[in-house]
């Protein structure tokens, strides 16, 4: 087996007094699609914002590619939101140009020549990878909530992350927009060989999508002090490998199934 993109060893977050989550030993291979469910408040978030750079470790070691994770987000990692990140004062091909053009110049925050020409030839291709190809001059304000989460997926991908951090990305959108976003994620994710990490309240979502599924809870609680313990990784559960399902976690899936 290769070596694991991303390592977690006795990883602890804490805020203070506040222990947020604790005692998580994990490893990932490149290409696995890794769904996270678990209660509000438990941590997930802010497993993302460590997976991403923008928080670090209180102990414990995370490690990108054997080495500590850099304290920065980086071209490596790709990240959208629930939220549309995307700006309402630029069309959809410049939105998809922003990060190269800031790449080319700090100061001037646009590329200029032959490599404008490159980036903007690299815009449209990602535009056309996510159905947006007849969108290039339309504004957000012109597009679908489905339309401008593409759009956030695209700016993301420009610049070629090998690991994309997805938090709720198809909350905010329809079932039947959701859909049809599930297969794109699910089409890039193969056809570029992307790690995936996605935050999901959705459980069938997180099982039909992920290729491995982390639950997170509180194994531990104190009534009276509930901050003293942080959620861990209670369920490591890998999709189409024949591991039969927790019963718990089964009863919780068809649940949500028959519900929709």
């Amino acid at each position: 087996m290769d070596n694991p993109i991303i390592e977690m060893k006795q990883v602890w977050k804490e805020y203070g007094d506040q222990v947020v989550l604790e005692k998580l030993n994990l490893s990932v291979q490149a290409g696995e699609f890794v769904s996270i469910v678990g209660a509000s408040g438990c941590g997930k978030t802010t497993l993302l914002s460590m997976l991403l750079g923008t928080e670090s470790p209180s102990r414990g070691a995370l490690l990108l590619d054997g080495e500590p994770m850099p304290a920065e987000p980086s071209a490596s990692r790709g990240i959208v939101f629930q939220k549309y990140s995307v700006f309402p004062h630029l069309n959809a091909l410049e939105n998809v140009m922003l990060g190269g053009e800031f790449a080319a110049s700090v100061l001037f925050g646009r590329a200029f020549g032959k490599q404008r020409k490159n980036l903007k030839e690299k815009a449209l291709e990602m535009l056309q990878a996510v159905g947006l190809s007849d969108a290039a001059q339309r504004y957000p304000s012109e597009l679908s909530g489905g339309m401008q989460q593409r759009l956030a997926i695209a700016q993301a991908l420009i610049k070629q992350p090998r690991i994309l951090l997805l938090d709720e990305p198809f909350g905010a959108l329809d079932p039947g927009i959701r859909k049809d976003m599930h297969s794109l994620i699910r089409e890039l994710w193969k056809k570029r060989g992307l790690t995936v990490f996605m935050i999901t309240h959705d459980l069938s979502e997180g099982f039909s999508l992920g290729s491995r599924v982390w639950v997170l809870d509180k194994p531990r609680i104190d009534p009276q002090q509930p901050e003293r313990y942080g959620a861990q990784i209670v369920y490591d559960i890998g999709l189409n490998t024949g591991q039969k399902l927790p019963e718990s976690i089964q009863n919780l899936l068809d649940k949500t199934v028959q519900d929709v």
